[in-house]
């Protein structure tokens, strides 16, 4: 599947922002399960350095050295998904070892771990981390607006609700809680379904020399609509935008992204 993203991201403030730092995970790589085959990435103050992270996502880092009160990103591009594999290749630079670290947003608590030890069997590792999915999301419901970003996985589990980020973090406690390395995966997933959020989270697991996908929130390993931009231990180091600003008061923010069906004529238009 070919899928046209559209993504713009608006930060005001009250006051004059003196100094701010944006550090932006909004470009997609190519990879066994997706091809780039057009994106841009424009910013309405400054240009932003592109690097590489830890993880090997793509980073561009925005600096802005002056007084402002606005700051516009605008993601868009066109990527080709493959439509019949539910996995990821070995990246060359770590080792899926690195992903049994916890971090205080995916620390396993006790009832995590129960829940984790009721439903994996090691003889059927794949089938069992299957029902492990599905049962997560009866226990947590996807629920907007029940947890706030800061929430860490221990805290949403003993909540019962959760959105995509909350069931990825609790998936990741459990799979780390049974010493399987897991990574949380940030990017754009198309649904026909206006009312579902363009911007995804979803978790891969290293089983069997091969890193298997799981989305919690819709119960699917089934992921040819999924669209994958960053990855990391969890949300903060693959979520989308992340920064820090010194001044400007209060913020409001504007984001909305549109994932849709590649269509040759729209395009020529």
């Amino acid at each position: 599947m070919k899928l046209t993203i559209n993504h713009l991201t608006r930060y005001r403030y009250d006051e004059q922002v003196k100094f701010s730092t944006q550090y932006l995970r909004l470009t997609p790589r190519d990879s066994a399960r997706q091809r780039v085959a057009s994106w841009s990435l424009t910013l309405s103050d400054g240009s932003a350095v592109a690097t590489t992270d830890t993880w090997g996502n793509v980073l561009h880092v925005l600096t802005l050295d002056h007084p402002h009160q606005e700051i516009v990103i605008h993601a868009q591009g066109v990527v080709d998904i493959a439509d019949n594999d539910d996995s990821e290749p070995e990246d060359e630079l770590l080792s899926p070892l690195v992903f049994l670290r916890n971090t205080p947003l995916t620390q396993a608590d006790a009832p995590i771990r129960a829940f984790a030890l009721r439903y994996y069997r090691p003889e059927a590792a794949e089938e069992s981390l299957n029902a492990l999915m599905a049962a997560l999301l009866v226990s947590m419901p996807y629920t907007p607006g029940a947890t706030q970003v800061q929430d860490s996985a221990a805290q949403a589990f003993t909540r019962g609700q959760g959105v995509c980020q909350d069931h990825t973090h609790v998936f990741l406690a459990c799979c780390r809680s049974l010493h399987l390395p897991a990574r949380y995966v940030s990017g754009y997933v198309h649904s026909p379904d206006s009312r579902h959020v363009a911007m995804h989270a979803w978790a891969e697991v290293w089983l069997n020399g091969r890193w298997l996908s799981f989305d919690i929130t819709n119960n699917s390993r089934s992921l040819t609509q999924h669209l994958r931009l960053a990855t990391g231990l969890d949300y903060l180091d693959a979520c989308p935008i992340r920064g820090s600003r010194l001044g400007g008061g209060s913020e409001m923010l504007f984001s909305e992204a549109e994932v849709r069906r590649f269509s040759q004529q729209a395009q020529q238009q």
